[in-house]
């Protein structure tokens, strides 16, 4: 069945420009687009909700204000950890990424913010909280999910982003 407009269960191919600031953070062409499953939550709530209901070849300007991107900076969102408690805590920097695992296993992931000589302060913020998204789309391709991108909840194309061994939900 042929897909004409943007709605849950539709893989959705587009191109677009994200700037935050005025600085330009990442983009996709329309020869290798973005793909994405409309309505599993694979890209932030605000753009998702301004694509529902378009057509292959529209072009918008959209504003996606903290709350529907990445939420508010919350400056309590931070951890400190002795050095002892970080692999290769020698190595790192700040602005480096690191996993860190609680006491139930689950993994955090955070962005060093300073290292002292016996700690290390973690900011698990994600690195966009905070700010306003302004994208520049244009929806380049539309079809249907099949049962299994349905299942796992995104297109196959992102399926290397979806680790499919981390699929415990």
């Amino acid at each position: 069945m042929a897909v004409d407009t943007i709605r849950d269960g539709v893989v959705v191919s587009m191109a677009y420009v994200l700037t935050v600031d005025g600085e330009e953070l990442s983009r996709a062409t329309a020869d290798e687009p973005l793909e994405y499953l409309h309505g599993a939550e694979n890209i932030v709530p605000g753009l998702e909700a301004a694509l529902a209901g378009k057509k292959v070849g529209d072009k918008l300007s959209v504003t996606v204000p903290p709350e529907d991107a990445y939420g508010e900076y919350d400056e309590d969102d931070m951890d400190e950890f002795d050095l002892d408690e970080i692999p290769d805590a020698k190595n790192l920097e700040p602005g480096m990424v690191v996993e860190v695992e609680d006491e139930e296993g689950y993994v955090f992931v955070g962005t060093v913010q300073e290292i002292t000589n016996d700690a290390v302060v973690v900011d698990f913020n994600p690195p966009l909280a905070g700010k306003t998204l302004n994208f520049e789309v244009e929806v380049v391709g539309l079809r249907e999910a099949n049962e299994e991108e349905l299942e796992h909840g995104h297109p196959h194309s992102l399926d290397d982003f979806y680790d499919e061994d981390d699929d415990e939900e």
